[in-house]
């Protein structure tokens, strides 16, 4: 189906001759756009074919961060399979030739390319887009160039309406780094998901998508005993089993293998995304001094105690094991918050910088956390890679040029003075577009969207990655300064774990990473243009997986009720399991079940015995009301009601969704030995339940009558109770295995949320 659908076909038109006349192509980011001049368009219905130029097939973009770049020929396989997501067309040939044919699209390379960023410098990113009578031709700088044209071709086919304006794009990024960064170190993000969020980032031309994966809980140093900060949530996300970090990782399940993240690399480069690491240390380091408890300070466990002979040695080791996993060339050291010895500090982050080079050809990425000083006598060098939040101010002096700064809380530092002056080259990371998951007492939930657009205190206008001050022009370098290689936003889980599921980090992003990803780029749209398009591309984007969403021809999406097993001929009517035989769904849509259970005399469907419900859905995101009729006997403790791909019912004895690896309860449980409605509600960013004693044959019933909330724990001090967005488990219903025994009556899954 074709996925420009109505509501984009309506909108396109209101502003289709603005669009094609104007200089520009409001998209995300804005396209620049010159029209033919003799007008006309170019029917996407006629594309036959896809070729890539076989001069060039086999070309891979060695200038970009990545290691494993794809070829020109991958990029174009991959923009295939999105044309057919996208747009519906199937049976495109996908031939490798010299020249492009006629209704093609035509992949191919400049070799005099002078594409530049904002800086002047040459840019291996930017693309042509042609669109004429005959087809398309994609010339890139590179085939990350071309993959970045492919991007701004499937918008212009959503946003035309399947009818191409015939004209010219000539387009590149103005600054190099563009991206996010995600902290998998307090949350764990399964191996999909990071690849999913590459895919989003992709679609708006982000190409960095930084790892946050070594980290713990804020350690309260003034109120934890050495028992409770040694006890508290700490995390090291990579899994090996070498023996020299043998204990420095005790939590496979929630780890990621070479083979893992070597997966979510080449996920995310098919699409243009660099994974760039971030191994926390020498602050936030309660995971390796959870493993080495002699190498924590004193007064605060969290900090590697620089002074102990075995602290660098040790940290060599762990970079050392992991290095050769990394398939980009930059790397981060972390050393957040550090408030140790300068002189030790920057000694142990100039020794590491030296080991990644010597050892793995990596450069250094680093959030500034000491500027330099004319009484240091050992400033940060060249070698350096670090990562940190607070960075205190001070008067600068010239450092070397290639150390790479990330520019955090602005109330502690000054970038264009302390840094951009001094010649090092930064990426602005800058609290503007912080995102603390859930709760914070100072930080958003959300990246601050109207900010991308009002951002530049010198205009009024669009904020850009060379603005550390969205207050204060006199603190910002000129636009074309050299020094600054772009931008990152973050999103931090200050608290932990059971704060949030997974796709809550996809919904706190999901108008943030296309706004800043515009002005990353260095495009121009405005706040009105960015509320109508975005939820027309939105609805366009390939393979979008992380909403949840479930086909369905009307708001009741699936219906199991006795009708659904009464037309059974010969139903089984015993207690043992029978062959499997088809539920039949009464929606429109027909989700029909299987099962292998048996039919009771009251036509109804017995759990007992080895026996179990499977419909052909995994899970629903946001906005749906799931009822399950049942009738309960007997359940053990933790009893299982219906399992999805990310979410489990369970009766703990209490109510319970286990969602993300956490346990969400309910003060209530449910009745036995009689039926009843079992509802959970997701409205929006929140959970609910209800139970209702009911009968057979009545009308599902539902109401939000008990909300499901995650309890956070703040700094060891105080509890916070906030709202939790679960998704809704579909899977399956099953008997002995979930330790619990009954019959079941039906079950409706609809978007028709009280």
């Amino acid at each position: 189906m074709m996925a420009f659908v109505y509501l984009a076909y309506l909108c396109t038109l209101a502003t289709f001759h603005t669009l094609v006349s104007s200089s520009r192509l409001a998209a995300i980011p804005t396209i620049p756009f010159n029209a033919s001049a003799d007008g006309g368009t170019w029917p996407l219905s006629s594309l036959k074919s896809i070729i890539t130029d076989s001069a060039y097939a086999d070309r891979v973009d060695k200038s970009g961060e990545t290691n494993m770049p794809p070829s020109l020929h991958e990029f174009g396989g991959v923009f295939a399979s999105d044309v057919f997501d996208v747009l519906g067309i199937k049976h495109l040939s996908l031939p490798v030739g010299p020249a492009p044919q006629n209704n093609s699209i035509f992949l191919t390379l400049s070799e005099t390319s002078s594409y530049q960023y904002a800086s002047g410098e040459l840019s291996a990113e930017g693309y042509e887009l042609e669109v004429t009578a005959s087809g398309v031709t994609i010339r890139g700088a590179s085939p990350l160039g071309v993959w970045w044209g492919t991007r701004s071709f499937i918008q212009l086919a959503v946003l035309s309406g399947g009818e191409l304006p015939l004209g010219k794009i000539v387009d590149s990024p103005g600054w190099k780094i563009r991206g996010m960064m995600l902290d998998a170190a307090r949350h764990y993000y399964p191996t999909e998901f990071i690849s999913e969020i590459c895919s989003y980032m992709s679609f708006f031309k982000q190409n960095t998508l930084q790892l946050h994966l070594s980290d713990n809980l804020y350690n309260n140093a003034k109120l934890y005993s050495r028992e409770q900060s040694l006890n508290l949530y700490a995390r090291f996300r990579l899994w090996s089993d070498a023996s020299e970090v043998k204990g420095l990782n005790n939590f496979q399940n929630e780890s990621y293998t070479k083979e893992d993240y070597t997966g979510m690399q080449e996920a995310c480069a098919a699409r243009g995304v660099t994974i760039i690491p971030e191994i926390e240390a020498p602050g936030h380091a309660l995971p390796i001094v959870q493993w080495k408890p002699e190498l924590g300070m004193s007064d605060d466990l969290s900090l590697l105690n620089l002074s102990h002979p075995d602290t660098l040695p040790t940290m060599q080791t762990i970079w050392g094991t992991f290095l050769d996993w990394f398939n980009c060339k930059t790397v981060h050291l972390g050393a957040d918050e550090y408030t140790g010895n300068v002189s030790e500090y920057n000694h142990f982050v100039n020794q590491m910088a030296g080991f990644m080079r010597n050892n793995g050809s990596k450069s250094v990425r680093i959030w500034g956390t000491f500027p330099p000083k004319p009484e240091y006598d050992n400033n940060i060098s060249k070698d350096v890679s670090i990562q940190h939040c607070a960075i205190i101010t001070g008067q600068s002096i010239p450092i070397h040029s290639t150390l790479i700064m990330f520019l955090g809380e602005f109330f502690e530092d000054n970038p264009l003075f302390d840094y951009v002056q001094n010649n090092y080259s930064v990426v602005n990371s800058d609290d503007t577009f912080y995102v603390v998951n859930k709760w914070s007492g100072s930080y958003p939930q959300k990246v601050n969207v109207a900010k991308t657009f009002h951002g530049n205190p010198a205009t009024g206008g669009p904020w850009e990655p060379y603005i550390f001050d969205t207050k204060n022009s006199t603190n910002n370098p000129d636009r074309s300064n050299k020094n600054v290689l772009g931008s990152i936003a973050p999103l931090w889980n200050d608290f932990g774990p059971n704060a949030t599921v997974y796709s809550e980090a996809y919904y706190a992003w999901r108008e943030g990473i296309p706004a800043l990803a515009d002005k990353q780029w260095g495009g121009s749209l405005l706040t009105e243009e960015f509320m109508n398009i975005f939820p027309i591309l939105h609805s366009s984007i390939p393979y979008l997986w992380l909403e949840d969403r479930i086909e369905s021809d009307g708001p009741e999406i699936l219906r199991f009720d006795q009708e659904s097993w009464a037309y059974q001929h010969h139903p089984r009517r015993d207690d043992q399991a029978g062959d499997t035989w088809r539920v039949k769904d009464l929606s429109v849509n027909d989700y029909s079940a299987l099962t292998n259970c048996s039919v009771t005399a009251n036509v109804t469907i017995a759990f007992a015995g080895e026996c179990a419900l499977m419909t052909p859905l995994l899970s629903k995101g946001r906005n749906y009301v799931l009822t399950l009729r049942l009738y309960v006997h007997h359940f053990e403790k933790d009893a299982t009601i219906i399992e999805g791909q990310k979410t489990t019912l369970m009766l703990t004895p209490n109510i319970t969704l286990f969602a993300s690896g956490n346990y969400y309860r309910l003060n209530s449980t449910v009745p036995l030995d009689t039926w009843f409605d079992l509802s959970i509600i997701g409205k929006d960013d929140r959970t609910f339940a209800s139970i209702q004693e009911v009968r057979l044959g009545e009308p599902f019933l539902a109401r939000a009558d008990q909300e499901f909330q995650a309890i956070l724990g703040v700094n060891g001090e105080s509890l916070v109770w906030a709202p939790i967005a679960i998704e809704a488990p579909l899977t399956k219903i099953w008997g002995s295995d979930a330790q619990w025994t009954g019959e079941f009556g039906g079950m409706l899954l609809t978007t028709d949320v009280p």
